[in-house]
This record gives structure tokens, C-alpha cells and sequence, in this order.
């Protein structure tokens, strides 16, 4: 993981007075954030708040309306060093290994190269033994783990997730957090929406509260679920309704 590590100073990442619309309609912003150093950054808000929206504008999915997206001070070079993965991930019609040696061949690596190091990941995520099973037929779980292994086998400095854990049982959100947990351990920026407040009490070494397309509040993760600073954060934290 040496060359991961290595590139950390490609960060950060910035929004800058940034606003998406969709139909002509405000989802996001306007947003100033910075993402830099190391750690796991949870995005937690309301239904509908636009976290996704948050997180597709870091990426560049998301056009901006207005405002400035930039990756070490320049406003390209985006996704060439970002991994992201959705809520429901996309399988390729081919095998387990060959949804991860494929990306890498199209990035100009050997067949023999990728699919060793396609090899490697499945072996990381626990999913070794079904290399050669069509991926369309994997779990929920499952799934999740090869997206997972797809966008850190090329080593991103960072990693966007929308709901990595969204409906799989207790067992897989398990496998899913500790593949996260080693990924933030070996130098993976990792920024990620989720709906369950537990899992961003056991991961997040930030938060991102977001209500109304804004982010209405953030901070290390410990001060926000021991001393949230609003009415709005702490009543989502006891469950409450916000609007």
C-alpha cells in the first residue's frame, strides 16, 4: 500500500461556496468544506437531506450550479485518485475476479498483473473462493464486498460511500466495517453517508450533520454525539423528527 500511502498530499479536497440543482431546484448547498489528513468522515442527517447530493458533488458527479469544487488547489484531476461506491453497486456481466481485473486493464495493466491483484483483493474481502462465480448472482453482502475491493484496488486516496451498509444483516455490516476500518488504518481518506447513528458512533473520527442541503453542523466525532451545538443535532440524535 506504499504508493497509497505515499500520495496523501494530493488532498484536500474543497467545496467552495458550492450549490447543485437538479430541475431547477436547490438539492445542495451552498456548501464550504475541506477534507484533508486522515480519519473516516460520517455524513448523517435526515431523509432526504441531501447527503448523497454532498456526496456526489465531491466527486463530480453532481454538476455545480455555483461555487467551486477543487482538488489540491486545481479544479481538475477529480476521480482519477477517488474511489466511489453507491448504495445499490453496479456488476459487470462477467466473474467475481474478472469485475476486478477488468477496471484495472482498461487502466493499462497486464492480464496476468491484474488478475493477480484482483486475486489479492478477493482474498482481502473475503470472497477468495467465488472468483470464478458470476457476480450478478452474489448476495447483498457479497456485492457490497466486491464493490468495495473494485474501488480500492486501485489504491484511491479517497473513498466515497453512499450507504455502504444500507439492508444487509448484522454479519455483513460487520465484514463490511472492518474492510473500511483497515482501509482508514493503511491511509484511505474515507468519506460516507449512513443512516445508522450506531455505526457512525463505531467509525467516524468526524461528522457531517447535513439538514436542508447545508451542512448544518460538524466536528470530531466524539464531541458531536456527547455535546451536539444545535437544537436540530441533538434532537436527531434522540430520534425526533427534523424539518
Amino acid at each position: 500500500m506504499s504508493r497509497r500511502a505515499g500520495s496523501r498530499g494530493l488532498l484536500p479536497l474543497e467545496l467552495r461556496a458550492a450549490q447543485a440543482e437538479r430541475a431547477g431546484k436547490r438539492v445542495a448547498g451552498p456548501v464550504d468544506l475541506v477534507i484533508a489528513g486522515r480519519g473516516l468522515t460520517c455524513v448523517i442527517g435526515p431523509n432526504g437531506a441531501g447527503k448523497t447530493s454532498l456526496l456526489k458533488m465531491l466527486h463530480g458527479l453532481l454538476p455545480l450550479s455555483a461555487g467551486e469544487l477543487r482538488w489540491q488547489g486545481a479544479p481538475e484531476g477529480l476521480r482519477a485518485r477517488q474511489g466511489f461506491v453507491f448504495q445499490t453497486p453496479v456488476m459487470l456481466r462477467r466473474s467475481v475476479l474478472e469485475n476486478l481485473a477488468y477496471p484495472l486493464r482498461l487502466h493499462g495493466l497486464g492480464r496476468t498483473a491484474a488478475r493477480a491483484r484482483a486475486a489479492h483483493w478477493l482474498e482481502r474481502v473475503g470472497l477468495a473462493a467465488l472468483g470464478e462465480h458470476p457476480a450478478r448472482g452474489l448476495s447483498g453482502g457479497e456485492r457490497q464486498k466486491l464493490a468495495l475491493a473494485r474501488a480500492l484496488v486501485r489504491e484511491p486516496e479517497l473513498l466515497l460511500l453512499d450507504e455502504p451498509c444500507a439492508n444487509l444483516d448484522g454479519a455483513a455490516t460487520h465484514a463490511i466495517e472492518e474492510i473500511l476500518q483497515a482501509a482508514r488504518r493503511e491511509g484511505t481518506r474515507i468519506v460516507m453517508t449512513t443512516h445508522d447513528l450506531g455505526q457512525a458512533r463505531r467509525l467516524a473520527d468526524e461528522v457531517l450533520f447535513v439538514v436542508h442541503g447545508k451542512i448544518h453542523e460538524s466536528g470530531p466525532a466524539g464531541r458531536f454525539f456527547e455535546a451536539p451545538r444545535t437544537g436540530e443535532a441533538r434532537a436527531f440524535l434522540n430520534g425526533e423528527i427534523v424539518r
